[in-house]
């Protein structure tokens, strides 16, 4: 098919607040020979949004496209003789029609152009509305939990915000592991949904002192790992709540981020400390597909539940809207939200 000139699109001409995003027209990004072209049938809305939106995360230009996932159907292949072929590419077997998922910045459009290695084949048994709720967030649960550090059967593992979208897939990816999962929430509601997905204790952190339950519930020990995607907020009572040899893995800065620590902090227990990125344990093209066909196989068998809080109009109030959902402290989101682009096709 021949690109089209513009695009429809959730864009930002500044930093800032939820005012600043729109549903504008905007020129159709660089395209090059080795992209795939999709057409858009949803868009998964993450905290890494709102990171972009504030300037928390650099932009090299206006107008940014927002967005880092999506799912649809691929209507251009490649151009690129090396890429056609490459023996990673083949194993894809992508073909104009394909449904995929990507992780790429800029793919809340209606139309998006990825780096082939980026895009990711979803199985039959999987609807594009469910990978678009669990590519990001699940190639992170997947890949923390194996990577950063790899959770075993006998551990005890305390994930902050357990209700989310990222913290429903960890819990459930630590229980399969064998763990005991220790998660925080803001309202018994939330507590619940948590405990049908495999947390065994969940603290609901308005009520109760985050770092006395877990002592309490570990016997004094504390943890083996913390998932924290709260950040600044949190971060410190991380050391109090984690065992000797134990691991702090910073997942996000939903409250800010995180202030710089010495080093000599780690000594009183000789803890590990990450704060890695998802994009780091994917970064080859064989562990974007090892990754993604790990996290599509628990999916297809059921290891995980993908659960969808809401969907929002592709709209500019449908954008304010879920940012501003997403980002509110103790708010009602229980799992994932999502922009309904072009649907199913």
């Amino acid at each position: 098919m021949s690109l089209p000139e513009t695009i429809e699109a959730i864009a930002i001409d500044r930093t800032g607040d939820v005012d600043v995003l729109e549903k504008k027209k905007v020129p159709f990004p660089a395209h090059g020979p080795g992209n795939i072209v999709i057409k858009v049938a949803y868009g998964g809305v993450n905290f890494i949004d709102t990171y972009y939106r504030k300037g928390l995360y650099p932009i090299k230009s206006f107008p940014q496209i927002l967005g880092m996932e999506a799912s649809g159907t691929i209507v251009s292949l490649p151009t690129d003789p090396a890429v056609l072929n490459d023996e990673e590419y083949k194993k894809r077997g992508y073909k104009v029609g394909s449904r995929v998922a990507v992780n790429f910045l800029g793919v809340h459009a209606d139309f998006a152009s990825v780096p082939w290695s980026k895009v990711l084949p979803v199985p039959d048994n999987v609807s594009l509305l469910t990978a678009a709720a669990a590519s990001l967030q699940g190639l992170t649960a997947v890949t923390f939990l194996e990577e950063a550090y790899r959770v075993k059967p006998g551990d005890i593992v305390l994930i902050y915000t357990v209700a989310g979208g990222l913290g429903l897939l960890m819990a459930q990816l630590a229980k399969h592991a064998g763990a005991t999962v220790i998660g925080t929430t803001s309202t018994e509601e939330k507590a619940a949904v948590a405990r049908a997905h495999g947390a065994d204790h969940v603290i609901v952190y308005t009520k109760e002192n985050v770092v006395d339950r877990v002592l309490e519930i570990t016997g004094g020990e504390g943890v083996h790992v913390v998932y924290d995607g709260v950040g600044k907020d949190t971060f410190l009572d991380n050391f109090k709540l984690t065992r000797r040899k134990g691991t702090i893995v910073s997942v996000g800065n939903a409250s800010g981020a995180v202030e710089p620590i010495a080093p000599l902090k780690l000594v009183e227990k000789n803890l590990a400390l990450l704060r890695p990125t998802m994009a780091n344990y994917i970064y080859t093209p064989e562990e974007a597909r090892y990754y993604g066909e790990k996290l599509f196989g628990y999916i297809s068998s059921g290891v995980l539940k993908i659960n969808i809080h809401k969907q929002y109009p592709f709209s500019t109030q449908g954008a304010r809207d879920a940012h501003t959902d997403l980002a509110t402290k103790g708010g009602s989101t229980i799992g994932k939200l999502v922009y309904t682009i072009g649907g199913e096709a």
